[in-house]
């Protein structure tokens, strides 16, 4: 089972997507995720000069092998684009494995864990009484877990909420757009904001809320525990983890759950917070914590230490991401929630695929592989449109984390 052919395809169907399909000499395909948010064609590039050629030739039932070749082979380790280029390689290659076997991808990983993965869904607004409107909608749709953002008082934009309520996409310009930030203004407003969600819908529905990287490590104490009377199944991303350490003091003045990882890009990213106990979830995804084969890994430490997933599920994660990621999801032991922004007609198209939501779970496909595939002349009537990812300020103009 050679390895004939791969093709890095860039298409954006509302937004950009990078995929990579790999093509064996008996006619099996894989389908790969590449799409690295505002740096898409950074891993096109990093593709097309670099590892499709290297691809020609070799066994594609050796996937283990294959990502070993690509990680230590390349000397330059680690880092976003070379991890969300291996994910490619190795999410595309578990897809053929899976078609060879007959069997989806789930059940070579050891099959079913659950009957379902218990996603969440976005609700936000500018106003609290608009964001309640908004949690009603999700919870109508079925949802048991839903995110929470809204405005704050003050500032003229805040991360997280959109125009278009469903399809939320932050990379809004070919140059980055400024937006301004103040965090004494965001932490007096947001305990009143989950006070009056809680009220009106009860403590069974469980409730998320994204820092997005904006405090400090004291500051997110604070919010923490001005939190934990509304019971938050976690604050995502309350600091920069880049000082895996500075998670301890948090964890010192709040018993509020943490969720860390979407933008890791190997298990060295978290293996203290994960160690040490210094999350409850972590978000790491297909896409850019190396493919499957990693992302297990990550998991499997993660299954030690009692810290449970709840992996990274944004528009600019391609259908073939998310049809990889319920298929680990399904299977593996510490499963905790998956994050689940519905894509657009439009993109769905230009990706058909078998996984499907009900009941407030998605389901992945049973069908061999990975049970999703890009249609490539459809594909190619939506040419790379250039955009990039905001950048953010501070009242007084200082640069701060986005």
């Amino acid at each position: 089972m050679k390895i004939v052919d791969a093709r890095v395809i860039v298409t954006c169907p509302g937004r950009n997507f990078v995929t990579l399909k790999i093509v064996t000499d008996d006619g099996l395909t894989g389908v790969g995720d590449a799409t690295l948010n505002g740096r898409e064609l950074a891993v096109a590039s990093y593709l097309r000069d670099h590892v499709v050629r290297a691809l020609i030739g070799r066994d594609a039932s050796r996937i283990e092998d294959t990502w070993q070749y690509l990680y230590k082979g390349a000397y330059w380790r680690r880092g976003p684009v070379t991890m969300t280029a291996i994910a490619a390689v190795d999410t595309a290659l578990w897809d053929i494995k899976g078609k060879a076997a007959g069997m989806p991808v789930y059940q070579l990983l050891g099959g079913r864990s659950r009957e379902g993965v218990t996603v969440y869904g976005h609700a936000n607004a500018e106003t609290v009484d608009e964001v309640l409107v908004e949690v009603a909608r999700y919870v109508d749709l079925g949802y048991k877990a839903v995110r929470v953002q809204t405005g704050v008082p003050g500032l003229a934009s805040t991360y997280g909420v959109s125009g278009d309520k469903m399809f939320y996409e932050p990379a809004d310009a070919s140059v980055p757009t400024e937006n301004v930030w103040s965090t004494e203004r965001y932490l007096a407003h947001t305990p009143g904001v989950f006070a009056r969600v809680r009220d009106e819908f009860g403590p069974g529905l469980r409730l998320l809320h994204d820092v997005h990287h904006r405090l400090t490590p004291i500051e997110a104490g604070r919010l923490g525990k001005s939190l934990e009377p509304y019971a938050l199944t976690w604050i995502e991303d309350p600091t920069p983890a880049e000082l895996q350490d500075s998670l301890r003091l948090i964890r010192q003045h709040t018993t509020t759950p943490i969720a860390i990882g979407e933008i890791f890009s190997g298990v060295w990213d978290c293996q203290q917070l994960i160690t040490e106990q210094l999350i409850d979830y972590i978000r790491a995804t297909v896409v850019h914590a190396g493919g499957i084969t990693h992302l297990r890994r990550i998991f499997d430490l993660a299954a030690l230490y009692q810290v449970r997933s709840g992996s990274h599920g944004a528009t600019d994660l391609s259908p073939v991401c998310m049809s990889a990621a319920l298929h680990l999801d399904i299977a593996i032991p510490n499963f905790g929630l998956q994050e689940y922004m519905r894509h657009t007609p439009e993109t769905d198209a230009v990706f058909p695929h078998g996984y499907h939501f009900a009941d407030g779970y998605l389901h992945p496909s049973d069908e061999p592989g990975l049970g999703v595939d890009i249609d490539e002349e459809l594909a190619a009537q939506y040419p790379y449109r250039a955009a990039a990812l905001p950048v953010n300020r501070l009242e007084d103009g200082t640069l701060h984390s986005w």
